[in-house]
């Protein structure tokens, strides 16, 4: 293991991505909760991943990061909602 030692310039941009996939994760997990308590129903990580190319056109701000960074934050989610569910 190592330290980061960031610039001030690569702080920012650190802290940019991180707000950005944190806001990925809270909105999709929100997603998730309003479609359980509207009918039980379940989303999984196809149905948000499937979301994500119309997010990114929509949403500049999440257009910069990358696709592949992101799909890993929403199956992130996904891992953690299986544990949910599996107890």
């Amino acid at each position: 293991m190592f330290r980061l030692r960031p610039t001030a310039r690569q702080h920012v941009a650190l802290a940019a991505c991180v707000d950005a996939h944190r806001e990925l994760y809270n909105a999709a997990l929100q997603e998730r909760r309003d479609a359980w308590s509207h009918g039980k129903a379940r989303i999984f990580y196809g149905d948000q991943s499937a979301q994500l190319t119309e997010i990114r056109a929509v949403r500049p701000d999440q257009a910069v990061w990358s696709f592949s960074s992101q799909q890993a934050t929403l199956r992130r989610l996904n891992k953690a909602f299986d544990g949910f569910f599996r107890r």
